[in-house]
């Protein structure tokens, strides 16, 4: 393979693909609260589609060349023993009563003990307590993933129980889940799809160069950004994306004027714009939606007023301590994870006319986070791969599952497991500097042209495309 300027930390297994040409059925284990204008008939068949110029090599930012996914869904599925697929209401309420018994343990230590009689520094135990608020986010950050379970249904095979237990853990974690759920199961049917995904969509050059004030053939000739820019829009994105993403679909797509109940005339991502997870009108939904969007609003409701009950009575700086600070934490998660499981210089995003349910669903990446990620955040960092194409398995099983799809998607199967958790961290700042906006291959014709690749200005890996000025500039 070939190599960019740092040595490529994404390992793209070298096993053999299948030769069947990619299809997509829409995949029974996929949540299907709102099949609006998010979940298109696209996802019914993928037509046999070829690049026309097959000799125009498409290069990842890593300079490596990249070939369309040739397995199919039916592929991947049979090639995952039976026993993968098996719920167990018994085991997922065993995990959320771990994770919930290690809040409350944890509270009741350090709110026992850290005390100014038996810590009389002051400095000594905020440090202390600044540890509880990290090992806290952990554990609310694993309740938070099971409840995810429960929104794919994977959790058990009620979906009572499932819809139950996850209303009830998310809105204690102020996650509105229904809300959630729905949209969320819409960026599972459109992952990689430059028009319908619903995170972390990337900026197209044109996009990407608006913003900064110039046009996109300028990109090319514009200087690094700073490392300081880079590492405030990291920390930025750590603090408030989560909020962001809620209050005003930041990072999803913003083409709402096809939604097909016309709910998006005139509506667009931002403050002001119409588009959020709160109200029943946002053209993320539709009008059979309209209940399952309150009802999340009330769980949010009566968690915030507990929360309201508690600061009142036990004071607002101890209910910083002990809710807001580890929430924050479990934010930070949240959208690191994200960010890294669909953000990579190896990845592809698509339009329209070259995405297919098979071909998003490979570009997303398994990555390593040690003991935590595995035991504490119940591996969703280390399988997101297989969870794109099959979501209903459980989290103990996917491991398995993960290996047992290996095979089948041969060179596509990607991960980046070098470093542990470390690695995982450092992949943050490598994103953030390497995947600036997308944009086709140099040379890429018909199809070709459809399948986009991060570029950036920072001199990083395959350079952005030199473009010729517009007519009249």
């Amino acid at each position: 393979m070939a190599t960019s300027t740092v040595s490529r930390r994404s390992v793209l297994n070298p096993v053999s693909a299948s030769s069947s040409n990619s299809i997509s059925p829409s995949p029974d284990d996929t949540p299907r609260q709102s099949p609006s204008s998010t979940s298109l008939s696209s996802l019914e068949s993928d037509s046999r589609l070829d690049l026309e110029h097959p000799n125009a090599k498409l290069l990842d930012t890593y300079g490596d060349e990249f070939q369309l996914p040739d397995f199919t869904i039916k592929q991947i599925r049979d090639a995952i023993p039976a026993h993968c697929f098996e719920r167990s209401a018994a085991r997922g309420l065993w995990y959320v009563a771990r994770d919930i018994f290690s809040l409350a343990i944890t509270f009741y230590l350090f709110n026992t003990y850290l005390t100014p009689e038996n810590v009389p520094s002051m400095p000594v135990r905020a440090a202390l307590w600044a540890v509880y608020t990290f090992v806290q986010g952990l554990f609310a950050t694993g309740l938070w993933v099971l409840a995810h379970e429960c929104g794919h249904q994977s959790f058990s095979p009620s979906k009572i129980l499932n819809d139950t237990v996850g209303w009830i853990c998310h809105s204690a974690l102020l996650v509105p889940y229904f809300s959630w759920k729905i949209s969320h199961g819409k960026h599972h049917k459109a992952t990689g799809h430059m028009e319908r995904d619903m995170v972390f969509v990337p900026k197209t050059r044109e996009a990407y160069g608006s913003r900064l004030g110039y046009l996109a053939h300028e990109l090319s000739e514009l200087m690094e950004e700073t490392p300081i820019v880079t590492a405030g829009s990291l920390i930025g994105q750590q603090l408030v994306g989560w909020f962001l993403y809620l209050f005003v679909n930041r990072t999803g797509h913003n083409s709402h004027e096809r939604q097909a109940e016309g709910r998006g005339k005139g509506k667009k991502n931002g403050l002001w714009g119409g588009v959020n997870h709160f109200n029943p009108s946002s053209p993320l939904y539709e009008a059979k939606d309209g209940k399952l969007v309150l009802l999340s609003d009330l769980g949010l409701a009566i968690t915030a007023g507990v929360l309201f009950l508690l600061g009142k009575n036990f004071g607002w700086s101890n209910l910083a301590v002990w809710y807001f600070l580890p929430y924050m934490w479990v934010n930070h998660w949240l959208v690191a994870i994200t960010y890294l499981q669909h953000t990579d210089p190896s990845l592809p995003h698509y339009e329209p006319h070259t995405w297919t349910y098979t071909r998003g669903a490979a570009a997303t990446i398994d990555r390593e986070f040690g003991f935590i990620g595995r035991q504490l955040l119940h591996g969703i960092i280390e399988t997101h791969v297989l969870h794109h194409y099959v979501s209903t398995i459980p989290f103990y099983n996917a491991d398995e599952a993960t290996e047992a799809i290996k095979p089948v998607m041969g060179k596509h199967y990607r991960s980046d497991v070098k470093g542990g958790p470390m690695g995982f961290l450092k992949s943050m700042w490598r994103s953030a500097r390497w995947c600036q906006w997308v944009e086709p291959s140099e040379g890429a014709q018909g199809e070709g042209k459809g399948v986009l690749f991060y570029r950036n200005r920072n001199g990083n890996g395959t350079p952005p495309m030199k473009l010729a000025a517009p007519v009249g500039l």
